[in-house]
């Protein structure tokens, strides 16, 4: 579908305070100000609609000063740990809120509470009504799936007293946070482990760490598959092996090779198709080796190659210092299909097959959709759902609340929203589209409450396309992503004819037998609505009867060795979260943001990798729960679902709060009194000699969170003579200085992910001092720098060396160089977004203006909607100040080859150029 590209301005502005509602009316409490607009509107003038903005109350944060016991007793500060009762206080924040809803609350005739339907919005209605002086159990509670006017008015015909156990399984989910965070995280901080320890943060933390050990144990097993590319125009099968080389050599800006759906393109265009060799000699082909295996496959590829028309067969064998096992030894086996070789059709096996929609989105496969199809981290797509579920101001309507509730973990659907996606099909798709019989959608999940909907437009006539211009790009995205996968859950299956072809080789009876499949999209169904995906390399195969021949162009043997498990993305993350009961879909955004934030993993290219402080701190957590004497612990995945299974136990009314967590903490103390006496080791060894003393180097745990290698020198000390003493004047008697304990080795440098050394790296280019130039690496990636040594560090004293800096050059996103771009003009044209002032520079598609505040302000200007006189002064200010530039010169180390801006570092590397580091031995 179409996107508009018209956009909502988002607006700075503060809206005004809101005048105190005069005569009768009834106060009805919410948690946002945008679900009290909407929610306002539908209720009418004897209604007032306040929002509690969240939480309002928590657990006590500090213990009071006289509360500490003598006899030395564990205190939390919130909880009695005697009998785990809580002890709330009023954020500090929330103070002028609680303040104007008492006001409120004294003078209206009734009070509802209209917080969210899951238990975090039962808790913050019973944590209001406390504060109001409300009996919870004769409170007005209303809940609604979607803030629709229809949904209002039905809950407010049916209100219901607050839950008190679903308020007490929120409140014990809240102390145990606070009992493993405020016990443990006390522990690590003395021994330098990290900054805190969480029930479920550390749990996730594991699991990532654990992926990442699992990477780097992981020996493959090698095996060899045989690749054939085959023409119908056989005449002009020769001729077409040049042309796709030429072709899938090619990289585009990222250095990568065409996309598996370019080269269908590319087969497809040529008349040709992709095929695996199958059968040689009458025997299933299959060349493999387990990773313990001595077995020699070299030999087989090559004779299958040559079976299936391979001539001039060349082998290259190549060390790869970085592989293990089998994966040490990479071959390589080129060559030429004969000319003279033919395939003939041998069989041909059509069949329709039907795709199903998938099941309308719960709040895991929404965060993981977004991730994967929308680049959209898990806490922004719970942010911008909420902005939807709140309610957008749309022409005509006002506030509207677009989608239902957003934190659900059923796939259940009310007969109503089917019967509206079902009309949608076949008033605005086509009855085609429209299956006989309703879908109906049953959640996996035991614990999923039947009673709460998926995720789903309040109204799937609201098409996103008709909306997109009261809409931000990012509220359009995903409700567009929602309101497919509801529309497409009810619409027909997609059709397809997927085709099988085998092929056996004709000049010569070898018995090489190549099989290729195929798929055509003969109805688009479902994928009509939710779109094909953009992934798709299905292969599109041209008409033909059995009994065609067909010629090689191209013959690839290709060695593979398998791959390790794959590390997390957001999306395989909170998968995992959801499998493992680790949490809840409202807590995963929040999980995945703190072992961020606590550097224990860190995203690479949208993969999670563990950090050194990551991995210690799980082991130091493991090797104290691994204590026989134990029982399980937090740090267990599978005490963690026994967690959430007794909090739902807690929400059912089956035990209490107390009981629950009184058995927690009974388990808990034991674990916690191994951890204080477990010593954390901050370093590992390395395979590395330190250069300046012969001593091991040792990996070592860096503030960031990450490490570096150390000489284990550092821990040895040695006496530093004092330097003479100091002239005085005249009848003083020079004062004595001690010898000073120092580390006899203080070497140190940075090495990257995988413990290897990040030494400089020899690059052929000048810096403009006429000086070489070679690659580091620092906190922010690699750069080029002069190679000089380091400047000194500065010290105290106000006086600093004259020395210059040394020259620095930046690397860009793909690697080329990227020389400093000249200053910009200061304009006095204001920024729209933030206020303040537009800078102006040269850019490839000529002016243009963007903030100067940036990158806290990204606001840009629109160069052509100036006006034509401050247009053509701009141009000329801006051509004088580049022509006033210095140009950058860099040659290469001759002095004489001039290199430009954007060349490709590879082309640059000097063979050979890396130093490496000796390897220790004892």
């Amino acid at each position: 579908m179409a996107k508009k590209t018209t956009r909502k301005a988002r607006t700075s502005s503060k809206s005004a305070p809101r005048a105190a509602p005069s005569g009768d009316y009834e106060l009805v409490i919410v948690e946002s100000p945008a679900k009290a607009k909407t929610i306002e509107k539908y209720l009418g003038s004897e209604f007032t609609v306040r929002a509690s903005v969240g939480h309002i109350r928590d657990l006590k944060a500090k213990l009071a000063k006289d509360s500490k016991a003598k006899d030395g007793k564990t205190e939390i500060a919130g909880v009695d740990l005697g009998t785990m009762e809580d002890v709330y206080e009023i954020s500090p924040d929330k103070k002028k809120v609680i303040t104007e809803l008492k006001k409120l609350a004294n003078g209206a005739r009734d009070i509802w509470f209209a917080t969210d339907l899951d238990r975090e919005g039962e808790a913050i209605a019973w944590h209001l009504a406390e504060v109001l002086k409300v009996n919870p159990s004769e409170a007005k509670r209303v809940t609604f799936d979607a803030i629709t006017k229809s949904d209002v008015k039905k809950a407010f015909e049916n209100p219901r007293g607050i839950d008190l156990d679903r308020v007490d399984a929120q409140r014990a989910r809240r102390i145990l946070d606070r009992l493993v965070g405020f016990l443990t995280s006390p522990i690590l901080w003395p021994k330098g482990a990290g900054k805190s320890a969480g029930r479920v943060q550390s749990v996730a933390s594991r699991l990532v760490a654990e992926r990442e050990q699992e990477i780097r144990d992981f020996t493959p097993n090698e095996s060899w598959e045989l690749s054939g590319f085959l023409s119908f125009d056989t005449n002009t099968a020769e001729a077409l092996h040049t042309e796709w080389n030429d072709f899938v050599s090619k990289t585009d800006t990222r250095n990568k090779p065409p996309t598996i759906k370019q080269r269908m393109a590319w087969l497809a265009d040529h008349r040709s198709l992709a095929a695996e060799l199958i059968e040689v000699g009458g025997k299933s082909l299959k060349i493999e080796a387990d990773k313990t295996s001595t077995k020699k496959l070299i030999d087989e590829a090559g004779s299958a190659a040559e079976a299936a028309g391979l001539i001039d067969i060349d082998i290259h064998r190549e060390a790869n210092k970085d592989g293990k096992g089998r994966a040490k030894n990479v071959v390589r086996i080129t060559g030429t299909p004969d000319p003279k070789t033919r395939y003939a059709i041998d069989s041909i096996d059509v069949k329709r097959t039907k795709s199903k929609p998938y099941p309308p989105f719960i709040t895991s496969t929404l965060q993981q959709a977004a991730s994967s199809r929308l680049g959209m981290p898990a806490d922004r797509t719970m942010r911008i759902a909420q902005q939807l579920y709140e309610g957008v101001n749309l022409p005509g309507e006002g506030s509207v609340g677009l989608i239902t509730y957003m934190r659900t973990d059923s796939t259940n659907l009310s007969g109503e929203a089917i019967s509206l996606a079902r009309r949608y099909l076949e008033e605005k798709v086509g009855k085609e589209y429209l299956p006989e019989k309703p879908r109906f959608y049953s959640s996996r999940n035991q614990s999923a409450q039947e009673a709460h909907e998926a995720i789903r437009p309040t109204d799937p006539f609201r098409d996103p396309n008709t909306i997109a211009s009261a809409l931000t790009d990012e509220q359009f995205r995903l409700y567009q992503l929602i309101w497919q996968s509801f529309v497409g859950c009810q619409a027909t299956d997609a059709e397809w004819d997927s085709t099988t072809v085998q092929m056996r080789r004709s000049d010569k009876d070898t018995g090489a037998v190549f099989k290729t499949n195929g798929r055509v999209l003969r109805f688009e169904g479902c994928l009509k609505i939710t779109g094909i995906p953009k992934g798709d390399g299905d292969q599109v195969l041209p008409d033909f009867d059995k009994g065609t021949k067909l010629a090689p162009f191209s013959i690839e043997p290709k060695q593979k060795f398998q791959a390790p498990p794959p590390r997390y993305t957001e999306a395989s993350l909170v998968k995992k979260l959801e499998q493992e009961s680790i949490g809840r879909p409202s807590t995963y955004a929040s999980i995945i943001r703190v072992i961020q934030d606590r550097a224990y993993a860190e995203q690479i290219d949208k993969r999670f990798y563990a950090t050194f402080r990551g991995e210690l701190v799980t082991e130091f957590l493991k090797e104290g729960a691994d204590d026989a004497s134990l029982e399980q612990q937090f740090i267990e995945v599978a005490y963690t679902r026994e967690i959430e299974e007794d909090l739902d136990d807690v929400a059912a009314g089956k035990i209490t709060r107390q009981e629950m967590l009184l058995r927690f903490y009974k388990k808990l103390i034991p674990y916690l009194d191994i951890l204080k006496a477990h010593e954390f080791l901050r370093s590992k060894s390395s395979p590395y000699k330190c250069p300046e003393c012969g001593r091991r180097l040792d990996y070592l745990l860096a503030k960031s969170g990450g490490k570096f290698l150390s000489c284990t020198g550092y821990n040895e000390k040695i006496l530093e003579e004092p330097p003479p003493p100091k002239k005085t004047a005249k009848g003083k008697k020079p004062r004595a200085r001690k010898p000073k304990e120092i580390p006899s080795c203080t070497f140190a440098m940075p090495c990257d992910r995988d413990g290897r050394p990040q030494l400089p790296e020899q690059i052929d280019l000048l810096s403009p001092n006429g000086i070489a130039i070679v690659k580091r690496s620092g906190r922010f990636g690699d750069f080029l720098v002069e190679d000089v040594p380091p400047p000194p560090k500065k010290s105290r004293k106000k006086s600093d060396s004259d020395e210059p800096p040394p020259f620095i050059l930046n690397i860009d996103k793909v690697g080329n160089l990227k020389f400093p771009a000249p200053p910009p003009i200061a304009t006095d044209i204001e920024c729209e977004k933030c206020g303040g002032f537009l800078n102006l520079r040269d850019g490839k598609r000529g002016p243009w203006l963007g903030c100067s505040k940036f990158p806290r302000c990204r606001g840009r200007g629109a160069f052509t909607k100036l006006g034509e006189k401050v247009q053509k002064d701009l141009r000329k200010q801006l051509a004088d100040h580049m022509e006033s530039q210095q140009t950058l010169m860099l040659t290469r180390r001759d002095g004489q080859t001039v290199v430009e801006d954007g060349t490709p570092l590879s082309d640059l590397t000097i063979e050979g150029g890396v130093a490496e580091l000796e390897l220790f031995t004892e």
